[in-house]
């Protein structure tokens, strides 16, 4: 009787909200964490080794006498899809580090390790499971729970605000899960008999150039994200946060096109989640934040039959402020009437110049030409103002798939310091207010980004069908923006860039104020970002939250719930532990 009363309290104490377990999760170094006997049995469940994350750069220490391994991290670093190979690597490296509380002290392992600076963990997890099979994600949940472990769960690194890692953490690493599965008559789990869609399903593991490339095969194109060599995971934080795409006008968000997930949950339960089994869950994923209610383990996407593409290509370059704001003007004016058209795609805003890419599926040349030749002729004639016009041209695909591969093989490396900000900017806003958004834009702004990736298809879709951020229905255009910092900069220097990054975003805020952002490119540092991310859908995502994530196992940094645990997210705050 009492071995039973013992084992029911070490159960409770594990997976109810008691004062031990509400206070503060374990992380290495507390005498709390587990012993090496006790990972060597976590490990003899797992089809993999356990993984013992370090930084890439750790290669390259001491100075004097680094390992082999060294010329590959030099090689690697600005690589994406090498940083997403390495358990311990983000995609930034400044989630690696970690600055102490209200200190100048900083915890990191820099590439250049002739600084002097000791090469330490920072924010690496230290130990995790390599996971393969869903049977591998959920023994790492029981273990998680049992030993009450702070988790972190990490695909490629690609989290512009670092919630893939964390300091002291067991890591959950999905990066290896790659199945992917083609299925022209696929039925969601619970839909009525005779429901069915062209689909394919990719493990959690399967990156965007991995999924575009299988797509192709099948003669589909997917709704998916654009980065520089595919690296960006298409089955993790990119749909779970909303996931834009330069076919958003046209085929509408990520979240849009997602017809089930797999998901392990923080008891432990395996959940094929569909708008007909368990359709909160299903409300919730659809926008509702990575690493915040499950471990997922694939989504399954409906996909598109592949056809003809068109781009439009533009770069300029002025000194003229004046005339630089005049061509931005006439840029964001004609915006809505491009993404009306089913046009999509990123223009580049720095120093005086403007570049941009854009793409539409099914439009013929000739109406491509139609489109632009208003915005180029009034490009060419600001010629006598001073700007220099470099590229006018529109270019016709065979497939959507030919454009993404001619485009995104190379461009801005990852590797480097960066903290990103964003608006959303409705489209009565930009109707009305072009010629203010072109002032503003023109001005000595640094890097901004006019990211054509709503309207369109997305603002079709009812704003309560799901969970991602309402904003994003009514928005026209997300506009983004970041800074950077050498490596090796101390506090001071970064707290000013930080500084600057707030500046920038206020300026965004004034263009559309309460408008919201996009909860996958923005700061750390918003005040409201529960409104800013998830809008008037933030309540019924903490509920969901609290229902499928009991244990409270899965905590990110202004994720759903996170305001309850204090600036680490290692500790329930005081008022939210009774």
């Amino acid at each position: 009787m009492g071995a039973t009363l013992e084992k029911l309290l070490r159960v409770f104490s594990t997976f109810s909200l008691s004062p031990r377990w509400s206070t503060c999760k374990c992380t290495y170094g507390s005498s709390c964490w587990p012993d090496a006997n006790t990972f060597s049995s976590l490990s003899a469940h797992l089809s993999e080794p356990l993984v013992y994350p370090c930084p890439p750069e750790s290669a390259c220490y001491p100075a004097d006498a680094p390992s082999a391994n060294c010329a590959a991290v030099l090689t690697g670093t600005f690589d994406g899809n090498w940083r997403a190979n390495q358990s311990g690597s983000m995609q930034s490296p400044n989630f690696e580090t970690y600055i102490h509380p209200d200190s100048t002290v900083i915890e990191a392992c820099y590439l250049n390790a002739s600084l002097g600076v000791p090469c330490q963990q920072g924010s690496v997890p230290v130990v995790g499971v390599d996971a393969r099979t869903v049977e591998d994600i959920i023994e790492a949940v029981k273990f998680a729970g049992a030993n009450n472990l702070k988790v972190a769960i990490k695909n490629t690194g690609h989290d512009f605000l670092g919630r893939s890692t964390a300091r002291g953490s067991f890591l959950i690493w999905t990066h290896n899960m790659k199945d992917i599965t083609y299925n022209d008559s696929f039925s969601p789990l619970g839909a009525p008999s005779g429901e069915t869609y062209n689909t394919i399903t990719l493990g959690a593991g399967v990156q965007w150039h991995e999924a575009y490339s299988a797509a192709a095969v099948q003669g589909v194109i997917l709704v998916g994200g654009l980065s520089t060599d595919g690296s960006v995971v298409a089955a993790g934080g990119w749909v779970l946060g909303g996931g834009h795409s330069a076919l958003s006008p046209s085929y509408g968000l990520g979240v849009d096109s997602v017809l089930q997930f797999a998901v392990v949950t923080s008891t432990g339960a395996y959940l094929n989640v569909s708008s007909y089994s368990y359709p909160d869950l299903f409300w919730a994923l659809r926008g509702g934040g990575g690493g915040t209610f499950g471990v997922v383990v694939s989504v399954t996407y409906q996909t598109h039959p592949s056809i003809p593409v068109v781009a439009s290509v533009f770069s300029a370059n002025t000194t003229n402020t004046t005339t630089f704001a005049k061509l931005l003007s006439e840029y964001v004016r004609i915006s809505p009437e491009l993404v009306d058209q089913g046009w999509g795609g990123y223009g580049d805003i720095i120093n005086g110049s403007l570049q941009f890419l854009h793409v539409a599926p099914n439009v013929s040349l000739s109406s491509a030409n139609d489109a632009y030749a208003s915005f180029f002729d009034f490009a060419r004639a600001l010629s006598d103002e001073g700007l220099n016009v470099q590229t006018t041209s529109t270019l016709s695909y065979s497939t959507y798939y030919e454009w993404y591969k001619t485009w995104f093989t190379a461009g801005q490396p990852v590797g480097v310091n960066v903290l990103l900000g964003s608006r959303l900017l409705p489209r009565d806003v930009v109707e009305s207010n072009y010629t203010k958004i072109g002032e503003a834009l023109a001005e000595d702004f640094g890097w901004v980004q006019w990211v054509l990736v709503a309207g369109g298809a997305v603002s079709k879709v009812e704003p309560d069908a799901m969970g991602v951020n309402p904003a994003w229905r009514t928005a026209l255009a997300e506009v983004l923006t970041a800074v950077s910092w050498p490596e090796g900069s101390n506090v001071s220097v970064i707290s000013g860039w930080k500084d600057v990054l707030k500046q920038k975003i206020s300026i965004l805020e004034d263009l559309a104020p309460g408008s919201g952002a996009y909860l996958n490119e923005d700061s750390l540092n918003e005040e409201n970002w529960q409104r800013l991310f998830f809008g008037s859908h933030y309540s019924q995502l903490k509920v969901i939250k609290d229902r499928y994530d009991p244990a409270r196992m899965f905590v990110v940094v202004e994720g759903v719930g996170s305001e309850d645990w204090d600036e680490d997210l290692t500790c329930i705050r005081e008022h939210q532990s009774t």
